[in-house]
């Protein structure tokens, strides 16, 4: 059993940034997929990044991508989002997830563990 907990969002001014970061415990982090989802009001949950297991592979949606950065740190047990260049689209609630599927993870089903979120607010 993955535990998973989101930290760094917060309000921000379009065209700013933020990182957020997960933190991972109770199994083997780097046997993971590591992905960011995030919610709207309203809206379904979409995905955003993922990071395979090493660290070596990265994917993006096409709105987040030139502007958002995923990372991950093994010996840490931590996954990151850098995001610059905020939009007021962008605003939502994130959310980190671990998968064990080996392939392009990019869909909810597809995931085995979800954190709880982080509110990201970006005003105009």
């Amino acid at each position: 059993q993955v535990q998973l907990a989101e930290s760094g969002g917060g309000l921000v001014q379009s065209g700013g940034s933020l990182r957020l970061s997960c933190a991972a415990s109770g199994g083997t982090f780097s046997s993971y997929g590591m992905g960011w989802f995030r919610q709207a009001p309203g809206q379904e949950r979409e995905f955003v990044a993922l990071i395979s297991w090493s660290g070596g592979s990265t994917y993006y949606s096409d709105s987040v991508k030139g502007r958002f950065t995923i990372s991950r740190e093994n010996a840490k047990n931590a996954v990151y989002l850098q995001m610059n260049s905020l939009k007021p689209e962008d605003t939502a609630v994130y959310f980190c997830a671990a998968t064990r599927f080996t392939g392009w993870a990019m869909k909810r089903y597809e995931y085995d563990y979800w954190g709880q979120g982080t509110q990201v607010t970006v005003s105009s």
